[in-house]
């Protein structure tokens, strides 16, 4: 695939203010597809930056331009730190033809990225994108989980055309079928029927309420480190702090827990794809929702540029194990932490004839589940991704 053909370049026109623009800022120290016939080359990448205009798929039937820009605009002021990671802000996706046309190029493009090791940060559009997300790990035949940051789960009915409000529902129902996880963190149970939260259960999904994820935001942490993609709504972050998005809510995530959030995704070794959707520019009239998403970016940068490389392996040395009995039918439960960062793991039954699901094998959890063993208690992370290994 030619990736240059598939994206329009940045106008940096706009970007060019020297007093705006510091030395140390993220424009002067990342690569940016600005002309033509200069696009940057992926050899020592880290992280590609893609804006997506494409709302064909959104539930509001939104027509909008450069969503991406006043965004990128916020992003290039923010500063570099010592370490630093190889980014390349790579344009804006041309959409296809046709929606279904875009899902299948920019899935290809998201297989060609993470087949390289590079890591896409996709800037929408709106949220049905997730489904072309999706398709690239399809494509490499990968079992994955997403995690979905969300104030709604996104399901819709088997009938409903794919949107901004079906596409996890679409994902499920698609075969053969490559998701073996979806944690949905931040639902506000008002907007989510029991019917919906009936099949969340049925299908061993992980539902965190808004209350229950602000509680403790430390809990979040090995949620996010189980995913391979995560995808936040932007309508999930209260309307005082994201006002410019397609479905605001007085309740929801504060800004600083989004980007915290973004710093988890960013640690997570596992992690190979992000999407942030739903962002209003119409309404963005003081450009301070382009702002926050532009720090949620950063919060990510700056966790990937921390990774440790920790991904527990069997016989790992670098590893304290412990063996907890718990009664009944399950002998003990096995969990794993890390010497070098206390990041803490359970050890799933193997099963060698389901080889497409070895990348499950250790679940990411915390200390709080390790003292629930400890208590004769299953943990409940434990429990569902053992009915999913079944």
């Amino acid at each position: 695939m030619q990736i240059a053909e598939l994206f329009e370049p940045v106008n940096l026109l706009s970007y060019e203010d020297k007093e705006y623009y510091h030395h140390d800022s993220l424009r002067k120290n990342i690569k940016i597809f600005s002309e033509p016939n200069k696009f940057p080359s992926d050899v020592d990448l880290d992280i590609v930056i893609i804006g997506v205009n494409e709302f064909r798929g959104s539930a509001f039937k939104t027509k909008q331009q450069n969503v991406a820009d006043p965004i990128r605009k916020k992003l290039y002021s923010l500063k570099k730190h010592s370490h630093f990671c190889r980014i390349a802000d790579i344009g804006n996706f041309v959409p296809g033809h046709t929606i279904e046309d875009t899902y299948f190029a920019l899935g290809s493009l998201i297989t060609e990225l993470v087949e390289k090791n590079i890591f896409p940060v996709i800037i929408g559009g709106s949220q049905d994108l997730t489904y072309a997300q999706y398709r690239a790990y399809e494509n490499l035949e990968q079992v994955i989980n997403i995690v979905g940051v969300d104030s709604r789960f996104d399901l819709g009915g088997p009938d409903d055309a794919m949107n901004s409000k079906t596409w996890l529902g679409k994902i499920v129902l698609k075969q053969p079928n490559y998701l073996f996880n979806y944690s949905n963190i931040g639902h506000q149970t008002y907007f989510v029927g029991q019917e919906q939260v009936q099949l969340i259960e049925r299908l061993f999904f992980d539902a965190y309420r808004l209350g229950h994820a602000r509680n403790d935001l430390k809990e979040l942490e090995p949620i996010v480190r189980a995913a391979d993609v995560l995808t936040f709504d932007m309508s999930s972050i209260r309307s005082g702090d994201s006002s410019a998005c397609f479905d605001p809510s007085p309740n929801g995530f504060y800004g600083e827990e989004a980007c915290q959030i973004m710093m988890y995704a960013g640690l997570s070794d596992k992690l190979s794809g992000l999407g942030i959707y739903e962002y209003d520019h119409s309404k963005d009239k003081d450009e301070q929702t382009a702002e926050l998403i532009s720090q949620m970016i950063w919060y990510f940068i700056e966790g990937y540029t921390n990774r440790k490389k920790d991904l527990p392996k069997l016989n790992e040395q670098s590893f304290t194990i412990y063996r907890v009995p718990v009664s009944g039918n399950y002998q003990e439960i096995v969990f794993l932490k890390s010497k070098q960062t206390e990041r803490w793991w359970m050890e799933l039954p193997s099963d060698k004839s389901k080889n497409r699901l070895i990348r499950q094998h250790f679940l990411p959890c915390s200390y709080k589940d390790y003292e629930q063993a400890c208590n004769n208690e299953i943990p409940d992370r434990w429990w569902q991704a053992l009915q999913k290994m079944s």
